[in-house]
């Protein structure tokens, strides 16, 4: 089992469409650990760490989105893995 970490920003039409609260459901059914975020500029970042496959399976999801969403580029950045605890929504 490869464990990996891939930090992703995601544009389009992502704030105030209930992206950051879909990611965090996605990503606890598939056990990936990390964080979401809106970012000031109207962006979403995350972080997912856990198995590729799994990884992989989220940044599918953020090229769809939650219903609402009108997502326009993913920017994926593989990093090295650190160990997150949890999934969770920053809120600041």
């Amino acid at each position: 089992m490869e464990t990996v970490r891939a930090h992703v920003f995601i544009s389009g039409k992502v704030q105030g469409v209930f992206f950051r609260y879909a990611t965090r459901e996605e990503a606890v059914a598939r056990g990936v650990r990390g964080w979401v975020r809106n970012l000031p500029d109207g962006r979403v970042e995350a972080v997912f760490e856990g198995e590729r496959s799994a990884v992989e399976e989220m940044i599918a999801f953020c090229r769809r989105g939650p219903p609402a969403a009108k997502v326009s580029h993913v920017d994926v950045h593989w990093e090295e893995y650190r160990g997150e605890k949890g999934f969770r929504i920053i809120y600041k």
